[in-house]
């Protein structure tokens, strides 16, 4: 079953197309990235999926309603984690976990979610006194107290470290275990690799390419590069059957075989 179905996606400011014909399915369950270069859509798409802003035309059906006539209690079910951080600077870390806490009939426990998100040491410090990257994860925080069934997440890893970057990694895969349909847009790549059960790719307002991160815009079936070196000096070349081709090789030094990478793909793609 979907979570998230959309059927030709518009959306136009000033006459300017900014969503320009989108077709989105998000399965219950699954974590599904939305990546494209700034100006793409994204963020329109994703407001408008979230019941923030209106569409232009399209039919979408979000966790079975229409958002924009969704009941309030849809949006007990809808996790965000905006780009842009929730003004909270004269509250402590716990005291606002625990105020977001009381607008949810199931919500976590507040010293839990402090916890997933790293911040327990930081509970009783103000949200104006942390760092970029641990104010993020206040936001997180905010965002998955309520046990949403679905969670929008922009750009949520902005200003963490690496250690914080695969701890939020670890509470991602746990939401996702415990049912939890995860939207994530991100300019991390790696973050998608590590994370995406599907994505697309959203270029000029359309969906470009979709798939798995291995899948998508060809590049499981991609051309490999073989590279060696022999009495010439460094050799390369491509083909669609690189294991044939290296077992045609005499005993090379510094043989390599390379597929595009994601990040390869999604520059194609977005060109």
């Amino acid at each position: 079953m979907n979570a998230i179905r959309v059927r030709g996606l518009r959306k136009s400011y000033d006459g300017k197309p900014a969503v320009a014909g989108i077709d989105l399915e998000v399965a219950e369950g699954e974590v599904f990235a939305l990546l494209g270069p700034n100006g793409a859509g994204k963020s329109t798409t994703v407001e408008i999926l979230e019941g923030l802003r209106r569409r232009d035309g399209g039919e979408v059906s979000v966790l079975g309603q229409d958002p924009a006539k969704a009941p309030r209690s849809w949006y007990e079910d809808i996790g965000v984690v905006q780009q842009a951080a929730t003004d909270l600077a004269d509250t402590t870390v716990a005291e606002a976990v625990r105020h977001f806490a009381r607008y949810y009939r199931r919500a976590r426990a507040v010293d839990e979610v402090i916890d997933l998100v790293g911040l327990t040491e930081k509970a009783g410090d103000r949200a104006g006194k942390l760092s970029g990257g641990q104010r993020r994860r206040l936001d997180v925080a905010l965002g998955i107290v309520g046990r949403p069934k679905l969670l929008f997440l922009d750009e949520p890893t902005t200003g963490f470290d690496p250690e914080a970057r695969r701890r939020f990694w670890s509470l991602i895969r746990l939401l996702a275990r415990e049912g939890t349909t995860i939207v994530l847009t991100t300019h991390y790549l790696d973050e998608v690799e590590a994370l995406a059960n599907r994505l697309a790719v959203v270029a000029r307002g359309r969906v470009v390419a979709e798939g798995t991160p291995l899948t998508v815009g060809g590049r499981h079936t991609a051309d490999a590069l073989v590279s060696w070196i022999d009495n010439r000096g460094p050799q390369s070349y491509r083909t669609p059957r690189p294991d044939e081709f290296v077992r045609s090789l005499p005993a090379a030094p510094g043989l390599t075989v390379t597929r595009p990478t994601l990040e390869d793909v999604y520059l194609e793609l977005i060109a």
